[in-house]
This record gives C-alpha cells, sequence and structure tokens, in this order.
C-alpha cells in the first residue's frame, strides 16, 4: 500500500499555517514590551507563507487517510513543530546553539518541561511567552486542533487519532470527531482562563499568571522563574496550580461522563480512583518521611511540599515548591515511582498511565490467584467491563518496550559521563514528559551540560513519550516502508 503523500503534504501544511498564526500571540506582547518582534515575525511568515502555497499548489487525488499515513503525519507533525519552534530561540540570540534551541522546543510542545537555560528570568518577555504558549499548544496536541479544522478541507480525522497514541486515547463524545476535537478544545480554553483569574486573584499580574496556567493546564511545567512556584511562597498559588493539575491529568473523557451525570458516576471510574488514592497515599508518606528525616520542617510545611510534588510529578508537570533532589532516599524514590506511573489516559500528562498500571496490577493478582486455581478462568476487569485479551497484550508489550527504552537510553545518555541517578532519570524525565530529575537534572537545575548529540537524542525520547513510543518506532521498520503491504 503506497503513501498518500499528496494527502499527507496537505495536512503538514494545515499545521504549518496553525504554527505560523500561533506566532501572533508573542508578536503582539513583543511590541507591547517593546521588544524585537522580528524573531517571530520571519518565522510566521514562513510557515504561514509557505503552508498556504503548498494547500493552494498541491491537489491529492485522495482525501482516504490510512492508519500509515496517519502515523506518518503524527510523527512528522512534532518533528516540524520542534524544528520551526525553535527558531525564535535561535534568531533571538536566547539559545544560539542548533542542538539546545531544539531542545528547548521541543521540550515545549511535548510538555516536557526541561530546559537548557540556566536563568529563565534573564530572556525577553516574548520568548518567555512562546516558550510556555508551546506547552500550550502541544498540551491537548497541534494536531487535536488540526483535525478540529480538517473537515473544512475535506478530511477525517479519526485516523490521525489512532495515529498518536497506541493505547488507550481520545473516545468520540460526538458523532464527529472533528466536533469532538473542538469541544475539547473549549474545555481546554476555559480551563486556562479560569485558572488564569484565579492566579490574579492570588496576586500574580497577568503575564505570570497566563504563563504558569499555560504550564499547568498543558502539565508541562516551564516558569518564568528560576525557583518555579516557590518563587511565589503562596499557599494560595500552591493550591489553585495543584488543583489544575490534578485536573489535567484527568481523563478528559470524564469532564463529559460528569456534565451528562450531573457528577455522580465520575468516582466509579477504577482509573480515576486509583489516581486520586496514588494522589493522597504518595502525600501521606512522603509527609512523614519528610516530618522525621527530612529538613526541620512543621508538618504543615512538610504537607505542603509533599502535596505539591506528588500532584506535581504524578501529573508529570514538572513544577516545584522545592529542592526533592535533597529529600531522604525514600523520598526519591517515591516521586522516582510516580514519575513512571503518570496522570490518566486521554488526559495533558505524560508517562505509563494509570490505567495500564492498573491492568498490570490486576494481571499480576490473576497470575497468583491462578497459581492456586489453575482452572479457573479469571477476566481482568475495568469499571465492571472485561479487559480484552488484546488490550491487555498491547499494555503488557508497551510496558515491556517503555521499560527497555528506558534502560537503554540510561546507557545512551550516561555516555556523556554522567553519573547512574543523572542519566536514568534524565532519560526517565524525557520520556515520561515530565521535565526534572535527579542530580545533575534536579529541579534546580537543567540539562545545559549535556552534549549536543544527547540532547538531540534526548529530544527524540520527548517525542517518542509524547507519541507513546510504537507510533515513532514504526517509522524505523522496513515493512512500514513497504508499499506491497
Amino acid at each position: 500500500m503506497l503513501l498518500n503523500y499528496r494527502l499527507i503534504l496537505k495536512i503538514i501544511a494545515a499545521v504549518l499555517v496553525i504554527l505560523g498564526l500561533s506566532m501572533i500571540p508573542p508578536i503582539i506582547l513583543s511590541f507591547y514590551y517593546s521588544e524585537s518582534s522580528i524573531v517571530f515575525i520571519i518565522p510566521a511568515i514562513i510557515l504561514i507563507a509557505s503552508g498556504l502555497i503548498i494547500l493552494y499548489i498541491n491537489k491529492p487525488k485522495s482525501l482516504d487517510l490510512k492508519i500509515r499515513d496517519g502515523l506518518l503525519i503524527v510523527a512528522l507533525c512534532w518533528i516540524i513543530a520542534s524544528l520551526f519552534g525553535s527558531l525564535p530561540f535561535i534568531i533571538s540570540g536566547v539559545i544560539p546553539g542548533f542542538a539546545d534551541a531544539i531542545f528547548e522546543s521541543t521540550s515545549g510542545f511535548t510538555t516536557t518541561g526541561g530546559s537548557v537555560l540556566s536563568d529563565v528570568e534573564s530572556p525577553p518577555n516574548g520568548i518567555i511567552f512562546w516558550r510556555s504558549f508551546t506547552h500550550w499548544l502541544g498540551g491537548m496536541g497541534i494536531l487535536l486542533l488540526t483535525i478540529a479544522l480538517l473537515p473544512s478541507l475535506g478530511i477525517s480525522g479519526q485516523r490521525l487519532i489512532d495515529a498518536e497514541a497506541s493505547g488507550p486515547n481520545i473516545d468520540k463524545f460526538t458523532s464527529k470527531m472533528s466536533d469532538s476535537a473542538k469541544l475539547i478544545y473549549i474545555m481546554y480554553i476555559g480551563m486556562t482562563i479560569v485558572e488564569t483569574v484565579l492566579l490574579m486573584l492570588g496576586g500574580l499580574d497577568f503575564f505570570d499568571s497566563i504563563i504558569h496556567a499555560f504550564g499547568t493546564v498543558s502539565t508541562g511545567g516551564f516558569s518564568s522563574y528560576n525557583n518555579s512556584i516557590a518563587h511565589f511562597d503562596s499557599i494560595y498559588v500552591e493550591l489553585v496550580i495543584c488543583i489544575f493539575m490534578i485536573m489535567a491529568g484527568t481523563n478528559f473523557n470524564l469532564y463529559f461522563v460528569a456534565i451528562r451525570s450531573k457528577f455522580k458516576n465520575i468516582f466509579r471510574d477504577g482509573e480515576y480512583r486509583a489516581y486520586l488514592m496514588i494522589i493522597f497515599g504518595s502525600t501521606i508518606v512522603l509527609t512523614i518521611q519528610l516530618l522525621y528525616f527530612g529538613p526541620k520542617n512543621s508538618f504543615l510545611e512538610s504537607l505542603r511540599h509533599s502535596f505539591f510534588q506528588a500532584v506535581s510529578i504524578l501529573s508529570t508537570t514538572g513544577y516545584t515548591t522545592s529542592d526533592f533532589n535533597i529529600w531522604p532516599t525514600a523520598c526519591k524514590s517515591i516521586i522516582f515511582m510516580l514519575m513512571f506511573i503518570g496522570g490518566s489516559s486521554s488526559s495533558a500528562s505524560g508517562a505509563v498511565k494509570t490505567v495500564r498500571v492498573l491492568v498490570l496490577l490486576k494481571l499480576i493478582r490473576r497470575g497468583i490467584y491462578k497459581r492456586l486455581h489453575p482452572t479457573a478462568v479469571v477476566p481482568i476487569k475495568l469499571n465492571n467491563k472485561n479487559v480484552s485479551s488484546n488490550s491487555v497484550s498491547n499494555i503488557t508489550s508497551f510496558l515491556f518496550l517503555y521499560i527497555s527504552l528506558l534502560l537503554v537510553s540510561t546507557l545512551i545518555v550516561s555516555l556523556d559521563q554522567v553519573d547512574i541517578m543523572t542519566a536514568a532519570t534524565a532519560a526517565a524525565a524525557c520520556l515520561g514528559n515530565i521535565g526534572p530529575g535527579f542530580e545533575m537534572v534536579g529541579p534546580m537545575s537543567d540539562y545545559s551540560f549535556f552534549s549536543g548529540p544527547i540532547k538531540l537524542y534526548l529530544s527524540f525520547l520527548m517525542i517518542a513519550g509524547r507519541l507513546e513510543i510504537f507510533t515513532v518506532l514504526l517509522l524505523f521498520t522496513a515493512k512500514f516502508w513497504d508499499p506491497d503491504r
């Protein structure tokens, strides 16, 4: 089966136009703060002009989008977004190095939040805004926005949704995928506006409020301050951000369920209950550990930092209020496990996702039971429904691949002569789209010390993690490119 290259190019062109238009807000902001706006005007013109020209001259013979077309489009869109998104950093001179600029841009669009900037307060406000705005664009997916617009091009977007995630993904809430995408974006914009207003009520100015709202609802974690949320030293601000981090890490399907059932059925979802239990369980354990073995803080201070970091890491946001790099070893172990688990399926968060871990635990429990009762038929159930053997197989395959890639990546990152904890957590933080790790990539550090090739490899990990690995790795197989298959 030949790839529909003309159709692929048409959708890529639509993405280019969207990326170009997305540079208009930082252009306006740069004018407002009397900063150079040319760093955004040049790439915006290039993107919009090239996208419109391709849309005008490129006429696909068929608008039938196959799954392989979707896989290639998804991977190319994130690569192209990362490449063109780096132009403002390079043109402005804030991040002149190619590998560094690609890392920063990829970290933004994939909502990872790791940075090569040692001082995030020094760049112009326009660059700081763009850096965080890439989070917001990537949080719900540039492609989701594109899917909402595809019907105007006569194209269905379901194949792209199928391609973007190999595991649990976005369901249709309406008869058309494009309508579902529009509803999700309305909700996403609504969450951003509400959080921005609440943060302003907490004393933050509009710029700081919207920057941190972008980083929260997208589970990205870029801040405009070197010490992240700790800069504000406000329980109110931390509580608002915690609430929205929990919401951003929740399955977006549940919000539609909640609206239709007046919130009666939301707590019946097994993944959501597990998600909340992990947050509160880890908060309790972290608080006890900090209280007895950590810095000499009061109970309320220990609870405050424990709750914030548990939510931040599990939702893969990466905001910090405390340097957990100096916390007791048991606390760091819990945080590392939260980095692996991640938020809910069909959410803005990354990592493995709670539902997969939940199914894995049920699978282990069934294995133990069948040792005692070999002839018993024990189905895996989630929300009182049987999970198909195909779904269980896909989940276990994904988990094995995730761990395998993490181990290989730890080895590759260690080639930069860093310690094993730095290598392992840098790989885990990039693959899980989390941001901070431990030791040299701790919450008060950055990724600037890595060599160019390793930064590019970590950028690859971010995209692979954002697209749940399979989508990216399939492109490296001969069968994918075989026209006879």
